[in-house]
């Protein structure tokens, strides 16, 4: 059994490894896998923030963080922001909020959002 995992631990690449530690981390903290939200339910999900960029919408700026869990993404859009502190790739955030879907990617409108470690 040991041997096992010590040859899954050596063949696997580090993004699948990583992508499994994360998925580890979030279900711990005992929110919604991003794979499972229901779309115009609340949700509270957490993960690593993958990018932050500012997108104009109606002539206003957005600040849109897309936060992924290791099994999927989930976008939390910032109406009416340019930078929030602490908001930055590689930091882990949980994020609570209705989800609406885009396509297919699911949006988080002005979440509520907590930092973590």
């Amino acid at each position: 059994m040991a041997l096992k995992k010590m040859v899954e631990r050596l063949t696997k690449t580090t993004e699948e490894l990583d992508r499994e530690a994360l998925a580890a981390y979030c279900d711990r903290l005992g929110v919604t896998p991003i794979s499972q939200i229901v779309p115009r339910t609340p949700a509270r999900v957490a993960g690593e923030i993958r990018t932050v960029r500012i997108v104009p919408r109606a002539g206003a700026p957005a600040l849109e963080v897309t936060v992924s869990d290791g099994r999927g993404s989930v976008v939390a859009v910032f109406l009416g922001r340019r930078k929030i502190a602490g908001i930055s790739p590689g930091r882990r955030v949980e994020v609570h909020g209705v989800a609406g879907r885009d396509g297919s990617r699911y949006l988080i409108y002005n979440p509520e959002y907590r930092l973590l470690g």
